[in-house]
């Protein structure tokens, strides 16, 4: 079975449940020739989008959020039957998009307020002026948030935004879209649907900015891409996150982060935690608790309300994550439980011990539902092993509270959580740090990253 969603001809993108490999719905492809008109529809858009206040853009969003929470069950199922994960999760998607969007879309209006500097002769005005066009390339693992991350602090911060969603993920993109375009006026929102010569045609277009979110190899090719220009780039990457555990750490808080955080959406998370570095006096409870935890999980159909786990998203994920696992268990990796074969797209949640990094699977972003293990000394080995990688999104560590506040500050991640998940404070930023990604987004620093700062001075008492 295979649920690559394919043209099923030059005019249709057909959309697949991974969990049964059965058509879901079709959207219509986007003419890679056209992706040149509909940039210019967005900059026509721009002026009058722009000329309205931070605040009267953001209010006219918020009847948005109302309608997403009112269909929440029905886009829930589509997002779901789509992508595969749990129904409750594709509904929780929808619903705290919705829940959010007043607060969201206040938060980036009172980041567009100016800021005002002075000294003895000088008043400076920080405006934070839109760029102009904004190209928002989003993945298929939170196919409704990862939008709706990017689109609405653009929209807010006074850019018109061209979507192009996963072709894995048309459906779902669609349907959040054109709830927006309900309560927008015509251009300032558009989508376009296809593979990868749309997104390349929208890349090398008449676009100020583009938002991306997906692989470190397709953000260097954006990156290249944009650099003639020099457009803006928000790039949110891979990664290969550790979680640290270390004498005198909660070991149930350890194991209940480490499970939920390791097998949510199948693995498939910018932030899942790919690595465990346990130290070895404390490495049989760990392991022990977390076989417990772990087998509890039941893979099944996304539509089965008893499934806390559902397929990959497609085939060709499965094939790289077995791929991983079968590395791994050639060069000395223990299987302590799963790796059980499943039929279809579905991988057995699997823990695999005496893991080192020579092996693929602990230096490759995997994004799959597999837990592994390395055994560590000390909290200095595990630092060391920790950084050792080319990404820098995400960490975690647990231990007494001083030793672990100390190693965060050692860590080359951009996000760190002592004791507890990475979440920040509200108002925090999502920030990836090395090849992870160049820019950040949420909270009002990360609005800021949709504006052209411009520095306006005067002389005092002029």
């Amino acid at each position: 079975m295979t649920t690559m969603n394919t043209p099923t001809d030059t005019n249709t993108l057909s959309s697949y449940n991974p969990s049964t490999g059965e058509l879901v719905g079709t959207v219509p492809v986007t003419p890679a020739n056209q992706v040149d008109a509909v940039i210019a529809k967005a900059r026509a858009a721009m002026p009058a989008w722009a000329a309205l206040s931070a605040q009267e853009r953001a209010d006219m969003l918020k009847p948005a959020g109302e309608k997403l929470i009112e269909r929440a069950d029905e886009l829930g199922k589509i997002l779901s039957l789509e992508q595969g994960k749990p129904l409750a999760e594709g509904i929780g998607e929808f619903k705290g998009c919705g829940m959010r969007m007043n607060d969201e879309v206040d938060e980036v209006a009172k980041a567009m307020i100016p800021d005002v500097l002075t000294d003895e002769t000088v008043e400076s005005t920080l405006y934070y002026d839109p760029y102009g066009v904004c190209a928002a390339i989003t993945p298929w693992n939170f196919p409704a948030l990862m939008p709706h991350w990017t689109i609405v602090p653009a929209l807010v911060a006074g850019n018109t935004v061209i979507l192009k969603p996963s072709e894995q993920t048309p459906l779902v993109a669609d349907e959040y879209v054109k709830i927006l375009n309900e309560f927008l006026p015509e251009g300032v929102l558009q989508i376009i649907h296809g593979e990868d010569d749309q997104g390349k045609m929208l890349v090398a277009g008449d676009v100020n900015m583009i938002a991306f979110t997906g692989s470190k190899t397709t953000g260097q090719h954006i990156m290249a891409a944009a650099a003639p220009g020099l457009k803006r780039l928000i790039l949110e990457l891979g990664s290969k996150d550790p979680c640290i555990v270390l004498e005198g750490a909660d070991i149930d808080k350890a194991v209940g982060f480490a499970a939920n955080n390791t097998f949510r959406n199948c693995g498939q998370v910018c932030v899942s935690t790919e690595r465990i570095y346990v130290q070895d006096t404390i490495k049989e409870e760990f392991v022990s608790k977390l076989i417990e935890k772990v087998k509890e999980f039941k893979v099944g159909d996304c539509l089965d309300e008893t499934s806390t786990i559902g397929p990959m998203v497609m085939n060709e994920q499965k094939v790289h994550v077995l791929a991983q696992i079968e590395d791994a268990k050639a060069k000395g990796a223990v299987v302590l439980c799963g790796d059980t074969p499943l039929d279809g797209n579905f991988i057995q949640p699997t823990i695999l011990d005496n893991m080192n990094h020579t092996m693929d699977i602990m230096v490759v972003e995997t994004f799959g539902p597999v837990a592994c293990i390395q055994t560590v000394k000390d909290a200095d080995e595990a630092i060391e092993l920790a950084n050792d990688t080319e990404y820098g999104l995400g960490a975690v560590f647990f231990g007494e509270e001083q030793v672990v506040r100390d190693l965060a500050r050692r860590s080359t991640a951009g996000m760190v959580g002592v004791n507890k998940s990475l979440g920040g404070a509200t108002g925090s930023p999502w920030v990836g740090a090395r090849m992870s990604g160049i820019g950040y987004h949420s909270g009002p620093l990360g609005h800021r990253q949709f504006c052209q700062l411009r520095v306006v001075s005067t002389n005092k008492g002029s």
